[in-house]
């Protein structure tokens, strides 16, 4: 005797969420991320003033037929290096300070974005540090000055490690806030013998 065959549930049935699409609240979170990395970036302006304004010098002299320096035990150079990068931690700082104190949260989203704008900061200060400093041609800035006469190499970056400076603290000062300040969850209720508690 034949069984009765089981009904055919082959047809189409309800659609499944599409999952290639990203939600609403991650779509969020990458706005805000890009957001985050366009305003970092544009404040490298600021630090490439400051490195301008604060970076050391290293005085060149015309003598004869060639240029030296005219300290040749000065560490101006090395100045140069450093003053870039202590000033790009401490931009670094205050900006994953800024973002966490607007954001009140942490995510991945959020310091993805403030380790591209960081780096994108740092390039920005350093080309605009070089552009806006003395002539980068040292043989036409001599002819210019004279022999004998004393001027200012170009300004440059001689360590490029430091154009992460600014992304390694931003990440570490984010991290720290969001572990200290950052929401918590919410610890499951402990089951007594008279329930949960």
């Amino acid at each position: 005797m034949p069984y009765p065959s089981a009904p055919d549930h082959s047809g189409p049935g309800p659609s499944a969420p599409d999952q290639s699409e990203p939600g609403p609240e991650l779509r969020a979170e990458l706005v805000q991320a890009a957001l985050v990395a366009i305003g970092v970036a544009v404040s490298g302006v600021l630090l490439g003033l400051v490195w301008l304004w604060l970076a050391p010098r290293v005085p060149l002299v015309w003598i004869g037929d060639k240029i030296y320096p005219k300290d040749a035990e000065g560490e101006q150079a090395m100045g140069a290096d450093a003053v870039f990068a202590l000033w790009a931690l401490a931009f670094g700082a205050v900006s994953a300070a800024v973002v966490f104190w607007f954001f009140r949260r942490g995510g991945i989203a959020l310091v993805v974005g403030l380790a591209i704008g960081g780096v994108l900061a740092s390039v920005i200060a350093w080309r605009l540090g070089v552009w806006l400093g003395p002539e980068s041609s040292i043989e036409a800035h001599a002819r210019a000055v004279g022999r004998g006469m004393s001027f200012d190499s170009p300004l440059k970056l001689g360590a490029k490690g430091a154009l992460l400076a600014w992304s390694l603290a931003a990440m570490a000062v984010h991290l720290g806030l969001t572990a200290l300040f950052g929401p918590r969850d919410e610890e499951p209720a402990e089951l007594g013998p008279q329930g949960p508690k």
